[in-house]
């Protein structure tokens, strides 16, 4: 394989491609990518057999050739070059020369055909979608996914298609984040699929905030985004999600309503003196008044007090501070509903204008 390639046109697909790639892998293969060269484009694909990447350059190329080459160190080669460089590659048997100007570098190849690549099966949904839609969706609700549960079910998200709708939900058993959106999706009956938790988070780092649609594609197994120039492919957890319906509270009669960024403020304020382990601060409530007491073992104490519109029961009741912030954070409305009937009952946290989003965060003991 002979291949000349400015810095600027591969440098942007190295490093997208890149963020799959793992730095410690059982099968050294898999810290390589794959370079497949035709008559009009080439491609780069990385993958660590959970996610796969796919980044195609358009370029005019003599011969047809795979080869797989380590990729950090062509990554850090290509960042390295001065701006304008270009790149000279040149493969013979099991070693590819890299050169530029004056710099040359001799790098160690694997064989292309040991490249295991992610073959979807037979599709069972297929729709467009906005990028900047499907990137809020994902966004609004992915900080709920869990980190390592033995439940391996919540260590993704999970995407619900309906007649058209798309819904997406995630949750660590103590707090939940839903949302959702109309697409134009026809199916016959709803379909439920679990994204493992790096799958989404790659794919949040692909998707651009512009309107420029994009194919979804779903198999059994398997999830696929095709972004023109960019393919995304994951394998989908196999489990089943719990019925996330039944803990979502039903909104209140006399929620809190309260500004968004006054409420967070004052609870970034109250957490600094939380304990670090546990992060509880006890919310008491009164006619118009919310108030946040925060407490360590070195006997330190936060109190804040907002006005807020709430005409219910005085009641008091702890959270987690973290789980309160996170939601708030990710709320864009510049005030938000809270509903809280009773100290051991689940908040359920509104934007102002609209439910298409819905945050639960249970309460703890103080």
């Amino acid at each position: 394989m002979k291949l000349i390639i400015k810095r600027e046109e591969l440098l942007p697909a190295l490093q997208m491609v890149n963020g799959v790639v793992e730095r410690r892998q059982t099968l050294p293969i898999l810290s390589n990518l794959l370079i497949s060269t035709g008559p009009d484009s080439m491609q780069l694909t990385a993958t660590d057999m959970e996610v796969e990447l796919v980044a195609s350059i358009k370029k005019s190329i003599k011969g047809a050739n795979d080869v797989t080459l380590p990729a950090r160190k062509l990554l850090d080669i290509c960042r390295a070059l001065p701006d304008g460089s270009t790149l000279n590659l040149n493969v013979e048997g099991d070693r590819a020369t890299v050169t530029s100007g004056r710099s040359r570098f001799t790098l160690s190849t694997l064989p292309a055909r040991e490249y295991p690549l992610i073959e979807m099966a037979e599709r069972i949904a297929e729709f467009s979608i906005e990028q900047n839609g499907l990137k809020a969706l994902l966004e609004r609700t992915a900080f709920a996914m869990a980190q390592q549960d033995v439940r391996y079910y919540l260590n993704g998200l999970l995407l619900e298609l309906s007649k058209g709708l798309l819904r997406a939900v995630a949750t660590d058993g103590h707090r939940l984040a839903l949302c959702e959106m109309d697409v134009d999706l026809n199916v016959p009956q709803p379909i439920q699929v679990i994204v493992p938790r790096k799958g989404v988070l790659e794919l949040i780092r692909l998707l651009k905030d512009i309107d420029e649609s994009l194919r979804l594609q779903l198999s059994r197994n398997h999830i696929r985004v095709d972004l023109g120039e960019m393919r995304f492919t994951s394998k989908l957890v196999d489990g089943k999600f719990p019925d996330y319906e039944k803990v979502i509270p039903k909104e209140g009669p006399s929620p809190i309503i309260a500004g968004r960024e006054m409420l967070r403020q004052s609870l970034t304020r109250a957490s600094i003196l939380s304990n670090e382990k546990y992060r509880g601060v006890r919310i008491t409530l009164g006619k118009n008044m919310l108030k946040a007491l925060a407490h360590n073992p070195d006997q330190e104490e936060a109190e804040e007090e907002i006005e807020v519109k709430y005409g219910g029961e005085d009641m008091e009741v702890g959270f987690n501070v973290s789980y309160l912030l996170e939601a708030l954070s990710i709320i864009r409305s510049d005030n938000v509903r809270i509903t809280v009937t009773d100290p051991n009952a689940s908040a359920l946290i509104l934007p102002e204008a609209s439910s298409r989003c819905k945050y639960v965060v249970m309460p703890m003991r103080l």
